[in-house]
């Protein structure tokens, strides 16, 4: 109906009254307009009464406040996107001339009519879109490749796209596999392959599993699986490097399972940043050499940390987080439990408290805490900046905790000793949070209660809520888990007891989250690197060939605000390479940076932030360019993933050769596959203005008309 598919008109009162009300409102007119005094001719009485009856039920419509909707079906032309690969990877020269291939399909794709429209993209770290003209200017100098990018800006629901085409070598090098976010948008995804799929004779380093921080003058193993194909029963030797020195060697006889694993013992000499390398010796008829290495950072920590755990009274939660701490040898733990006012089991409790790097306080101080121990605690915590864990129970004396106020992560205004039985509630956008990152969500959620004293307190602005709770397994804004990272000063709570069943509930399942909460708080307590004023990192350690590298930087004042102003200068030191460079601010007193272009090898960076000349604090560090090249490491194309993308989208894959086929199928899929969007409408009649001046209109021509005719 007038190039409409629906038309409904709607009222915000039931539509009956209205009808009931212009049937009045009809009445009326023409019961006014029964006799007329003086008398005028049928004619006028029909014409007053029919001004007036419109009038008023224009009225009656506007005061129902009438909607109009109007739903116009429109036809969509098919749009058919192609994504061509511009990564490095597609120069690799395996006989199957890559490069020649993605311009010939470029220009294929160009000339062809497939009955709709066509935009085309080219992606490796980001997608860009590109004009028709700009194809053959494609360069292949991606460093990275990631698929995932291709699909998260797509929106089926506001147009038309009628087919997804990406042609590449399918080698992911950045970025998740994107196989399940091509599958919600529920358009077709056909996938053309570029180089050759035959597994190739080829040895590689595949990964290295070490701990990131680990401490000097203490052993750790650092584990390596190595995969070949068709080397078996070879012999190969793998060393290991720190920075350039050779730490040790091994020969080891290629397994027949493809698999191998070795192992060397590092032992860190001196604390700092180290680059470890473990490269493997090159095997007669590989097909590439570039993966026979594998280069990463260790960062090495002073030597053993001295843990202080400081109890109200023995408890199960003392007892289980000391055990927690005795399987590592990097930490001397100390204890002092409170027995009575002012004494406590153990001896020396001065020289253990000003021993501590870390304080674990137990429902600790309490009533029975001497106020000189209280005040010595304070200053330690004040003047040393020492680090401590709170695990507050309703045994905790809030006079003597308050003492230690501006050190909390929150503020305390009451304590009660009755308890609430609670479960945490993990916060998901703290899942990465160092303190929780080494334990799943779900293990979590399976922990048993413990016991909550009733408290209230006011969280601190710069503080963390980590966790909330959930009282019979309904969730409640308690905090439970609580950081704060404050300048130089940092602090952990627990607000609860009992925290020693999580430990209970995990070692039956052969868990240990219980541990792992342990461990991560001391780590993260004891990490020294936020406690800067001024911090400068690159985006990652390892940069491909002619990559972008990405500087970002931190800065704030004396009482660690963020500093907007300030100027950050780089110094990047390499062999016969020298540069300076200037962060520019992006607020909150965050700075970005970038260079490119710089040859391969070990760089080192030293950077400063000042404001009108004073200096804030500066910050050093490293990274590679070069040593490990992703895109060109595995040359060989990636049918397996390719293919299945096409499959789980309902597409095809599709060789080179079979490009023409490829087009004539989106041809006839164009034709064949109508697409229809129904766009609706809505108009708000009685905020019309043309409504009121036809009101006004109608009353003023019955007006006119009963003058002229010497009515009242």
């Amino acid at each position: 109906m007038f190039g409409f598919e629906k038309i409904d008109l709607s009222f915000s009162f039931n539509a009956i009254f209205f009808f009931v009300g212009l049937i009045i409102l009809a009445a009326y007119s023409f019961y006014v307009y029964r006799f007329t005094l003086p008398p005028v001719s049928s004619v006028k009485r029909f014409l007053l009464t029919a001004l007036r009856s419109l009038a008023l039920i224009l009225l009656l419509f506007i005061f129902f406040e009438p909607v109009l909707t109007l739903t116009k079906k429109n036809i969509l032309t098919p749009l058919n996107l192609f994504f061509f690969d511009n990564s490095k990877s597609i120069r690799i020269d395996d006989g199957t001339n890559r490069v020649n291939r993605i311009k010939d399909l470029i220009e294929k794709t160009n000339s062809t009519s497939l009955n709709g429209n066509k935009q085309f993209y080219t992606f490796g770290s980001s997608v860009n879109l590109i004009d028709e003209d700009s194809l053959s200017n494609i360069n292949l100098s991606e460093t990275v490749t990631d698929f995932s990018k291709i699909f998260s800006d797509i929106n089926q629901a506001e147009n038309s796209v009628a087919s997804i085409t990406i042609i590449s070598d399918g080698v992911i090098t950045e970025g998740t596999t994107p196989i399940y976010s091509a599958e919600k948008l529920g358009i077709p995804v056909f996938t053309v392959g570029l180089g050759d799929s035959t597994k190739k004779n080829d040895v590689e380093i595949k990964n290295v599993i070490n701990n990131e921080f680990i401490y000097a003058e203490t052993p750790t193993t650092i584990l390596a699986t190595l995969i070949n194909k068709g080397f078996s029963g070879k012999t190969s030797q793998i060393s290991f490097y720190e920075n350039s020195q050779l730490i040790e060697q091994k020969n080891l006889v290629l397994d027949q399972s493809g698999v191998n694993s070795v192992s060397f013992e590092y032992t860190p000499k001196q604390s700092g940043e180290k680059k470890l390398t473990l490269r493997i010796s090159n095997q007669d008829g590989e097909s590439t050499f570039l993966n026979n290495q594998k280069v990463f950072y260790i960062n090495v920590l002073s030597n053993k940390i001295n843990v202080l755990l400081l109890a109200g009274s023995p408890s199960p939660d003392l007892t289980f987080i000391k055990n927690a701490f005795s399987v590592d040898q990097n930490l001397k733990v100390n204890t002092l439990t409170q027995i009575s006012a002012g004494t406590f089991l153990e001896q020396n409790p001065q020289a253990k408290l000003d021993s501590a790097d870390i304080i674990y306080l137990i429902a600790f101080p309490t009533n029975a805490t001497s106020d000189e121990f209280v005040n010595r605690l304070s200053n330690n915590l004040e003047n040393r900046n020492t680090p401590f864990f709170l695990l507050l129970s309703g045994d905790v004396d809030l006079n003597k905790l308050n003492r230690i106020s501006n050190l909390l992560p929150f503020t305390v205004q009451m304590i009660d000793k009755n308890y609430l039985q609670v479960q945490p509630d993990i916060q998901l956008s703290e899942l990465s949070n160092p303190v929780l990152q080494n334990n799943l969500i779900t293990d979590w959620n399976n922990l048993p209660p413990i016991s909550q004293p009733i408290v209230a307190l006011t969280l601190k602005p710069e503080s963390k809520l980590l966790a909330k709770v959930r009282i019979n397994n309904q969730p409640r804004n308690n905090p439970l888990i609580v950081s704060r990272s404050f300048g130089t000063k940092r602090s952990l709570a627990v607000i609860g007891k009992d925290i020693w069943k999580w430990k209970l509930q995990t070692a039956t399942k052969d868990l240990t989250l219980f541990d792992n909460f342990i461990f991560s708080s001391a780590r993260w307590l004891n990490a020294p690197d936020d406690q800067k004023k001024v911090r400068i990192k690159t985006s990652k350690k390892i940069y491909s060939t002619n990559e972008i590298i990405e500087f970002s930087g931190q800065v704030y004042d004396e009482s660690f605000s963020p500093v907007n102003d300030a100027e950050v200068k780089l110094q990047i030191n390499g062999r016969d390479f020298k540069e300076e460079l200037n962060l520019t601010s992006v607020g909150s007193g965050l700075y970005e940076g970038s260079i490119s272009s710089i040859k391969n090898g070990d760089y080192v960076f030293n950077g400063s932030a000042a404001i009108k000349g004073k200096l804030l604090g500066d910050d050093k560090g490293s990274f590679n360019v070069g040593d490990v090249d992703i895109e060109m490491i595995d040359s060989r194309m990636n049918y397996e993933f390719l293919n299945l993308l096409a499959i789980q989208t309902n597409g095809k894959f599709f060789s080179p050769d079979e490009y023409e086929k490829l087009l004539n199928y989106l041809k006839e899929l164009n034709t064949n596959s109508t697409k229809e969007k129904f766009v609706t409408s809505e108009i708000r009649l009685w905020s019309d203005e043309w409504f009121l001046i036809t009101i006004i209109l109608l009353f003023a021509t019955e007006w006119f008309i009963r003058k002229r005719a010497g009515m009242l």
